[in-house]
């Protein structure tokens, strides 16, 4: 197993000077409930810096905070949950189960999050999925499209595979469902066929760094956010290490600033000062 090299990081896609609105990504992200209320707004704001077009659907409460938001959400729209068919057939990607509620109805107006995931997945299986938080807690593995990225931490992998994380059985099941795989933790494992290469090839790749701040509510969120973005218009395998890449960069920039003493909301922020300290 290699460590993920930054220089690794020059295939990622950059818009062209000549590019229209539209062009660098379009991503619907399914995200939010009432009790995990802030969820949808990180990745709404990692995601409205990196694409061109995010779709944002979430419960109603969340829908009216965007509305209210317009001022940092001009490149998109809101969509209520009855309306996000029509979109998903439009996006290059989607992100489903960030703040997802992990039981049937957690509380009043939720949706059911095993019932909503596994229909739009069945459903869709051709799209690029990024799979998340409750929906990962919620699904039946079986219903997984093949190429979709999935983000556990050890104890949702074990929860939705039955098996321990350890780095032969992240290799089966990547292998076995043909998908990309990121285990959060003090150090990110992605596993994946790498497109990229001739033929392509299931690699392993280990992403050390950041710290202890970064233990903090909502980093996941953020990291699943950068990985869809990434997807719109990239390979899944290089779309997930290039996420955790720059989301513990971000967060070890922090750290030399403010040492633990910082959020999701800071890291969101951080993240496209990194990006532009690499790739132009």
């Amino acid at each position: 197993m290699q460590d993920f090299s930054e220089k690794e990081l020059k295939k990622l896609y950059i818009p062209l000077p000549s590019s229209h609105k539209g062009q660098n990504g379009k991503l619907l992200l399914i995200s939010g409930s009432k009790l995990f209320h802030s969820s949808s707004l990180w990745v709404l704001k990692v995601a409205s810096r990196i694409v061109d077009m995010v779709f944002y659907s979430s419960v109603e409460e969340n829908n009216e905070i965007v509305k209210e938001a317009k001022k940092e959400f001009r490149d998109g729209i809101v969509v209520t949950r009855s309306k996000i068919e029509d979109y998903i057939k439009e996006v290059d990607c989607i992100l489903i189960g960030s703040g997802l509620p992990r039981k049937d109805g957690e509380e009043e107006g939720d949706d059911d999050t095993k019932e909503l995931t596994e229909r739009l997945l069945k459903k869709y299986p051709e799209k690029k999925w990024v799979l998340d938080g409750g929906s990962l807690q919620t699904i039946n593995p079986e219903i997984i499209p093949q190429n979709s990225i999935i983000t556990p931490h050890s104890r949702e992998f074990k929860m939705l595979f039955g098996i321990d994380a350890s780095e032969e059985n992240i290799k089966k099941i990547s292998k076995k469902y043909n998908i990309v795989i990121i285990t959060k933790g003090q150090t990110d494992f992605v596993c994946g066929l790498d497109n990229s290469v001739r033929p392509p090839t299931l690699k392993l790749r280990r992403v050390e760094g950041g710290n202890a701040g970064m233990t903090k509510g909502g980093t996941g969120d953020v990291l699943a956010a950068l990985i869809a973005s990434f997807y719109c218009k990239n390979e899944g395998f290089l779309s997930a290490c290039a996420g955790s890449y720059f989301n513990k960069k971000a967060g070890e920039s922090l750290f030399k600033k403010v040492g633990y003493y910082f959020n999701s909301s800071d890291l969101v922020d951080e993240i496209p000062k990194i990006m532009k300290s690499i790739l132009i």
